[in-house]
């Protein structure tokens, strides 16, 4: 079981920017490294269901940007720090939610299943509004 720690959640205004970023750690108890493992962001709003809006995958760490935030937002991933960062551009106020990472080893990224993903973190809270 991997501990992920979300962090960066703020309230910004309509247009501008955050970045949040996921700290994984628990690797020693797995037998396995952050390159074993698909790292996804999600996002759940009130009322609404999780939605999978980035996703770096294992083996190379190839980054995969949902359609419905395509162009605004960037994942990234730092081995070396087992850290996985969400970079949010332009955003709007129905970019508002609760954002979490999780980990799997054997999720597939652009199957976007939040229910593929047994690792999650707690959760940072993003809200857009001026």
């Amino acid at each position: 079981q991997l501990e992920l720690v979300e962090s960066g959640g703020d309230l910004v205004q309509p247009g501008g920017s955050l970045r949040l970023s996921c700290a994984i750690s628990g690797f020693s108890l797995t037998g396995f490294d952050l390159d074993d493992y698909n790292i996804g962001w999600f996002r759940q709003a009130p009322g609404k269901e999780r939605e999978g809006v980035g996703c770096v995958t294992k083996r190379g760490g190839v980054p995969y940007i949902a359609d419905s935030v395509k162009g605004r937002f960037t994942i990234s991933r730092d081995s070396a720090g087992s850290t996985v960062d969400l970079q949010m551009n332009t955003m709007s106020p129905k970019d508002t939610a609760v954002y979490l990472c999780a980990a799997d080893r054997w999720s597939t990224c652009t199957n976007w299943d939040p229910a593929e993903y047994d690792d999650w973190g707690q959760g940072t809270q993003v809200t857009v509004s001026s």
